[in-house]
């Protein structure tokens, strides 16, 4: 029979769906054909293929050659369909053995030589091929990617006689070993103690990261609010193995591929301010993930908020609720998480020095309120904490006193993070209406309080529901069952820029 069925994986987003490699050999003129909507990188393969097959000494059959990529309907992109068309043509001309093909699944590009050269999205295609319950083959050096799926059966080779070989006798190829999985820690050159002073905004950034709550700084230049946005990766719990599998395969299909020195630790990213809005959410004509999904478990850091083009900012609302972003083109959708938090850093004012004790504001009232005005009040409404950042006095920059290390503090937010994932299975921050009204009850004074406060402030039923959620955290991290009179007038006190807004109003 000349009709041979190999099994390999497609990318569409963080997923690889199954294709199955249907090669046929029929008489007519000799060519190769090959349908199934391939973009060009796979039309191409037909040249790759047969410089490989015969720089390998083996035989290129001189017949009609028929290649479908099924299912039909499913685009088909890259190099990784070169070695599965191989092996389905070596196959169905008899020069390999077919019985052993159902239990393997294939990614890697061919060299005209018969070299395997390695691919993108390894890492979904291991975690898909683990639940087929087949084992993935793919070129050498993507092994280690592909073993961080710790229960995947993995076989790397360097060259398509390799896996000629193999198949023939079984022996050929051995499993590689895995590595264990590297335990995240804090990177030494960004511990929180090298922060000084600011123990406002480090109280902040303790709650944001025990509650997984969205954090604003706001200060003058250089009081240290990126420092102290680039330590809160340092003490957030560490990620859960799911967690980071989810992560490093965002990474895996991502632009700059996955980092496996750093793939079980929380990421960071600081886009520029100059970044469009397909850069932040993904796109393209092959969509591809954006800051925002290769952020997911992380931070998004985005410093100079005001800076950021409008229409850029407004497209973080919608997956600051989800958690997901989908990206539709005509031909294709693609699904990608992104649960994100969010820390921003913006200056008071366009000059940077309102309010500062040193400097005085060169800036008009109107200029200020422009200036503030380019961060639209939904997106404000889904930051949960808004921090003044101010100077330091001179004498605190010394390093005499002693600060908490990243050590310390992340102990305590994983204690306080327990507390949530033992009440409702999830972090304050993502608690629904519902849960807020089970578990932030408070009494009858202390709701009179919010509502003054609420109306003073002129706050939207979405920044009042944050409020009891951060008043949740803060009770988490004191140990306390319930909501207290304290731990609410301290979520209050985090409404810095609500305040500030609130004021200008009143002095119109």
């Amino acid at each position: 029979m000349s009709l041979a069925i190999i099994y390999t994986r497609a990318q569409v987003g963080i997923h690889a769906p199954l294709v199955s490699v249907e090669v046929h050999l029929s008489s007519g003129l000799p060519g190769l054909f090959i349908v199934g909507l391939p973009e060009a990188a796979v039309k191409e393969s037909k040249d790759r293929v047969r410089g490989a097959i015969l720089n390998s000494q083996l035989e290129f059959p001189s017949r009609r050659i028929t290649i479908n990529l099924a299912p039909a309907d499913l685009p088909k992109e890259g190099g990784r369909f070169d070695l599965p068309i191989a092996l389905g043509i070596l196959a169905a001309s008899g020069q390999i053995n077919r019985e052993m093909l159902d239990r393997y699944e294939f990614l890697g590009e061919l060299a005209l030589g018969g070299e395997l050269r390695g691919v993108r999205g390894v890492l979904p295609a291991a975690l898909a091929c683990r639940d087929a319950k087949r084992t993935l083959l793919v070129p050498r050096v993507n092994t280690e990617e592909a073993l961080l799926v710790g229960d995947a059966a993995v076989l790397g080779a360097t060259h398509l006689l390799e896996i000629c070989r193999h198949l023939a006798t079984g022996t050929v190829l051995k499993p590689p070993t895995a590595h264990p999985m590297p335990i995240p820690e804090a990177l030494a050159e960004r511990d929180l103690s090298d922060v000084r002073g600011q123990h406002h905004a480090k109280r902040a950034l303790e709650i944001a990261a025990a509650g997984g709550h969205n954090l604003l700084f706001i200060g003058p230049p250089g009081t240290g609010k990126t420092m102290l946005a680039s330590r809160l990766p340092g003490i957030l719990p560490p990620l859960s193995n799911v967690e980071a599998l989810e992560t490093a395969a965002i990474a895996s299909i991502s632009a700059h591929g996955l980092d496996l020195q750093r793939w079980a630790a929380r990421p960071f990213r600081a886009p520029h301010h100059t970044a469009s809005g397909a850069a932040l959410v993904g796109g393209g004509s092959q969509p591809r993930p954006g800051e925002i999904s290769l952020a997911h478990h992380g931070v998004l850091f985005l410093d100079e908020l005001p800076e950021f083009d409008r229409h850029v900012l407004e497209v973080l609302r919608e997956p600051l609720e989800s958690g997901r972003i989908t990206i539709s083109r005509a031909a294709r959708q693609a699904d990608f998480p992104a649960r994100f938090q969010l820390v921003a850093a913006m200056n008071p004012c366009p000059c940077g020095y309102l309010g500062d004790s040193e400097r005085r504001c060169a800036c008009g009232s109107e200029q200020v309120r422009r200036y503030r005005g380019r961060i639209s009040g939904p997106l404000i409404d889904r930051i949960d904490l808004h921090i003044e950042v101010p100077r330091l006095a001179h004498r605190l920059l010394r390093g005499e006193t002693a600060e908490e290390s990243s050590a310390t503090v992340r102990a305590r937010v994983c204690k306080a993070r327990d507390r949530q994932l033992q009440r409702i299975g999830k972090p304050n921050s993502a608690l629904t209406t519902r849960e807020i009204e089970r578990h932030c009850t408070l009494s009858e004074a202390d709701h009179r309080l919010l509502e003054r406060a609420l109306e003073r402030l002129g706050l939207s039923p979405r920044a009042y529901h944050r409020i009891l959620k951060v008043a949740r955290t803060i009770a988490d991290m004191a140990g306390s069952d319930s909501i207290g009179t304290p731990h609410l007038t301290e979520a209050l006190s985090y409404r810095a820029l609500d305040r500030t807004l609130a004021h200008q109003n009143d002095g119109r």
